[in-house]
């Protein structure tokens, strides 16, 4: 159960359309490379995809698919020839690294293809999350290319071998340095269009080739200038560096795959749509479950006037909802929550305990107070939110606060409360940050 109080932020349509990346990765108006990235997706993605985001992801991943394959194959087997050349471990190391790389991309088409494939009886909610699992495995292609030029780099340093350097050969490592980098610059162009976390993790894959290929290089002109050999040394600090930014990259993909908490802003987004409407006081419990871009349920409480005519409410309700998927592209089940907005005790008590709560440690908030009155005790009822750093914790704290506040202002007061994580929820007059 997710609640945030006092949400930070403020929405930039993120439901619709993610785009976390796109400060990384705008496309300038001038420049021979921004061009063929702005005429790919020109003619691959924008003129088969007009106004459908469901194809457009598909036609993403499959370009960038397709161009990774025929890119890593091409350095792949440039830098093997480079290898043979000049006898380095390194590069052959990396040659291998760039071969795998182009099954990665097999991968990225695959994975792309399946996250396209409509719900079944078997999968309700769609393939979408295949999108998660293909950033998954190229993570792991990573870091098991990491672990191998490892072992391969310590051989080298612990048997090393001349090296022959030529003109030609350092040309053309530099030529395979340049065409990852523009290949980086590619999928986090297309990450930017689509917000999509896997091919952020290509792009970043495609970085560490950069980074990989310059290593060697220098390795190379260090032993053609200076005469000393740091060709095993180059390879072991590429496979460390290669081996962190795959853990890296398998932690931010695998996220959304174990249940992160929903964006703040996505949250502020959902929060600031249903207090639009007239007749919502405010909103908590907001639970979002992720099941792949384009695929998001979620489900919250819409606090109403419990005073208001029932059918007029819950007509407001089944507006936010079907607005809510037609305008944010979230599936949205909204539950009915009546506010006793006339009984001055209620809004005392819930200003009071607020008050005397504000300054405990993991307490975000309070909502939904009643009163039930009893012939010799009366339940004062409410929920409190609390983070996720120890809740148990706090709510003994809150238990013995509200308690001592109760009896202070009437000895039958008794305090039941229940506990809700942070993480989605908003009031009218809330201030976004």
């Amino acid at each position: 159960m997710l609640e945030m109080h006092g949400a930070r932020g403020k929405s930039h349509g993120r439901l619709c359309q993610m785009n976390p990346f796109a400060p990384c990765c705008m496309i300038p108006e001038n420049g021979i490379i921004p061009l063929v990235i702005k005429w790919l997706i020109r003619k691959f993605v924008d003129e088969r995809a007009t106004g459908d985001m469901h194809l457009k992801r598909l036609l993403c991943g499959r370009l960038s698919g397709t161009v990774g394959i025929l890119i890593y194959a091409f350095v792949g087997i440039v830098k093997i020839f480079v290898g043979l050349a000049t006898g380095s471990v390194a590069v052959m190391a990396d040659a291998v690294h760039n071969l795998a790389d182009a099954g990665a991309s097999i991968a990225t088409l695959v994975g792309f293809t399946l996250a396209n494939k409509k719900s079944d009886a078997e999968h309700p909610y769609g393939h979408a999350r295949f999108e998660y699992m293909t950033g998954v495995v190229v993570s792991g292609i990573i870091i098991g290319i990491g672990i191998k030029m490892i072992t391969s780099s310590y051989d080298k340093i612990v048997n090393p071998t001349m090296l022959e350097t030529d003109t030609l050969s350092i040309v053309l490592l530099v030529i395979t340095a340049l065409v990852p980098l523009w290949f980086f610059r590619f999928n986090f162009t297309l990450s930017g269009l689509i917000g999509s976390a896997s091919l952020r993790a290509t792009g970043v894959e495609s970085r560490n080739d950069v980074v990989a290929t310059l290593a060697v290089l220098g390795a190379i002109l260090v032993h053609h200038f200076a005469g000393v050999n740091i060709d095993g040394y180059a390879g072991l600090a590429v496979s460390v560096f290669i081996i962190y930014s795959g853990i890296k990259t398998a932690i931010e993909t695998a996220g959304p795959l174990l249940g992160q908490s929903p964006d703040p802003d996505t949250v502020r987004e959902i929060a600031d749509f249903a207090l639009k409407y007239d007749g919502v006081l405010g909103i908590h419990d907001l639970i979002v479950h992720d099941y792949g871009p384009g695929h998001v349920f979620a489900s919250v409480h819409i606090e109403v006037d419990g005073h208001e005519d029932i059918f007029n409410t819950h007509s407001i309700v089944d507006d936010i909802e079907k607005d809510a998927l037609s305008k944010l592209s979230v599936q949205l089940v909204g539950h009915l929550d009546p506010v006793d907005t006339k009984n001055p005790r209620v809004r005392e008590l819930s200003e009071t305990l607020a008050a005397a709560l504000s300054q405990t440690e993991g307490i975000r908030g309070i909502h939904d107070l009643r009163i039930v009155v009893g012939p010799l005790k009366s339940n004062v009822i409410f929920d409190v939110v609390t983070t996720h750093d120890d809740p148990d914790k706090a709510l003994l704290e809150v238990e013995r606060i509200a308690q001592g506040v109760l009896r202070g202002i009437d000895p039958s007061y008794v305090a039941v409360i229940s506990c809700d994580l942070e993480g989605g929820g908003a009031h009218r007059g809330d201030e976004p940050a």
